[in-house]
């Protein structure tokens, strides 16, 4: 069975539900560190829910164990931005790990789900995406807002693009994936207000 992530920024729920069945997703594990929405209320924790369950898709929170912030102050630097390297390492981090592998050998599709519109922008690319796939040799399958499929690999291979680096006498292209990786986790991972 294969990992997806979807994000639901803008969209209606109609249309996440719609793009959920066409790839055959038995289940969301929703990784929001707070499941609610200032905006879209529909994708409340329990709205999100009672229309999964619908939907026949079940729902699993997860968000504590594979959300971007942590209430773990040695998961912080020292300017108060959350540190992806540190969270992987942590305890609870990797028992939501271990639940993702066990829902996956149910023989189920699992959407990992956030708000983000763009998964290079959003932790369940940043962290859970590149965290398996360097880990687990596993590389999640993005739904991008128009329902088309973007791997991690790919992804990351796009984040060169989106830091504007280019390929050099004395850099090959996995230190440019790496540089453009943490460059990318600069700019987008949580900080503390």
């Amino acid at each position: 069975m294969s990992l997806f992530s979807i994000g639901y920024a803008t969209k209606p729920l109609t249309t996440l539900l719609d793009q959920l069945h066409s790839h055959e997703i038995g289940a969301v594990a929703d990784i929001r560190s707070v499941p609610y929405s200032a905006v879209f209320k529909e994708y409340h924790r329990e709205a999100l829910q009672s229309a999964l369950h619908r939907a026949k898709i079940h729902y699993v929170y997860l968000g504590q164990e594979l959300g971007p912030r942590s209430e773990n102050d040695d998961h912080y630097d020292a300017s108060g931005q959350v540190q992806f390297h540190r969270l992987m390492e942590s305890e609870l981090f990797q028992q939501g790990i271990k639940r993702l592998h066990a829902g996956l050998n149910k023989n189920m599709n699992i959407a990992l789900l956030c708000a983000e519109k763009d998964p290079a922008i959003c932790h369940r690319s940043l962290l859970v995406g590149h965290y398996l796939k360097q880990h687990g040799n596993l590389d999640v399958q993005h739904i991008l807002f128009d329902g088309e499929l973007e791997t991690q690999s790919q992804l990351e291979k796009r984040l060169i693009d989106l830091q504007g680096l280019q390929a050099d006498l004395v850099t090959d292209s996995s230190e440019l994936e790496h540089i453009a990786y943490e460059r990318q986790l600069k700019q987008r991972a949580y900080r503390r207000p």
